[in-house]
């Protein structure tokens, strides 16, 4: 397999064979596995959400295990400048010059661990690499190496010492994924695999295989972006878009950013399908993640219990999907 090109089919097989090493140790989440591979195959970013304890950092060092890349981790804290992020230049005082040193946004993944427990401001370091590649450090431009993908784990808002993302630094994620608890079979293998020999509680990831390079992911995202959007689709996953701006229950709907990651998001879904075209089924499937931070809902909606999700499911079934 030459690692610069692949076909469709060697890239749907490398992507489920991803998916089947993350999954030995991510017991049970399917879809919350999958939607992370939608990320990368789009070449995009991911929010996840969940309590403490539910395997979201897990997920990231799973994945960073099956590719050959450079992971780095940034545990956000209330204290945590955005210079400890980007980097900063340093004066060498015997050779009396400047010297850059990088921060750890200079990897293929970057897990930024607890995000919202940092406030806007160190936030906001992240939102040039995210969106450029690339980071500015005393005017000059430093790209990162590709391909670069931020994980960003927070808890819910609720929890205490967490501050809100900014819409901007929202916006600049693919997706927003939630992590939910285990079943209770779920939860009796994951106790069982835990606690089988091992002392402490950290997973063990030494079982799990390094699959692909970046090179190959890179390939992954060259093919994905190739796959066929008939303008029936594409008009489709607009028009969803724009029914969220004047939908009842919504302060403010998704802008243009909304629809073109739907479908990057539904190309990615295609591919792990194994078709080389996007169908309205990848749009649906894909609708929630893509927009569900993209959207805010009215005060009176959020005191009466519904959700996002609840307004989104409700626009995709008042929009008519085109016929195949």
């Amino acid at each position: 397999m030459n690692d610069n090109t692949l076909t469709l089919d060697q890239a749907s097989a490398l992507a489920e064979t991803i998916r089947r090493e993350i999954s030995k140790a991510l017991i049970g989440q399917k879809r919350v596995v999958v939607e992370t591979l939608i990320a990368l195959l789009a070449g995009g970013h991911v929010l996840i959400e969940g309590v403490p304890g539910l395997g979201k950092t897990l997920l990231v060092r799973a994945l960073a295990q099956t590719i050959s890349g450079q992971f780095a981790r940034i545990q956000f804290t209330p204290d945590l400048m955005p210079a400890d992020i980007s980097g900063h230049v340093l004066f060498d005082m015997q050779h009396q010059t400047f010297n850059v040193r990088k921060g750890p946004v200079f990897t293929n993944l970057l897990l930024a661990d607890e995000i919202n427990r940092a406030p806007a401001k160190t936030q906001s370091a992240l939102l040039e690499v995210m969106q450029e590649q690339q980071v500015t450090i005393e005017g000059n431009p430093y790209p990162v190496p590709l391909p670069f993908m931020t994980l960003a784990t927070q808890n819910p808002l609720e929890q205490e010492g967490t501050y809100p993302l900014p819409e901007a630094q929202l916006d600049r994620f693919l997706l927003k994924i939630f992590i939910e608890y285990p079943t209770l079979e779920e939860e009796a293998e994951m106790v069982t695999v835990v606690t089988d020999h091992q002392i402490g509680d950290r997973f063990n990831l030494n079982n799990l295989q390094t699959v692909a390079s970046p090179a190959q992911v890179l390939a992954m995202q060259a093919v994905t972006a190739t796959l066929a959007v008939d303008v029936t689709v594409l008009d489709y996953a607009v028009r969803i878009t724009r029914a969220t701006r004047h939908w009842q229950g919504l302060r403010f709907g998704a802008g243009p950013r909304g629809s073109i990651a739907l479908i990057r998001a539904a190309r990615a879904n295609a591919l792990l399908a194994g078709r080389d075209f996007v169908d309205p089924d990848d749009i649906k499937q894909v609708c929630l993640p893509v927009l569900r931070h993209r959207v805010s809902l009215a005060p009176e909606m959020e005191l009466e219990g519904y959700t996002a999700d609840h307004l989104l499911t409700a626009i995709l079934e008042k929009t008519e999907a085109p016929r195949r």
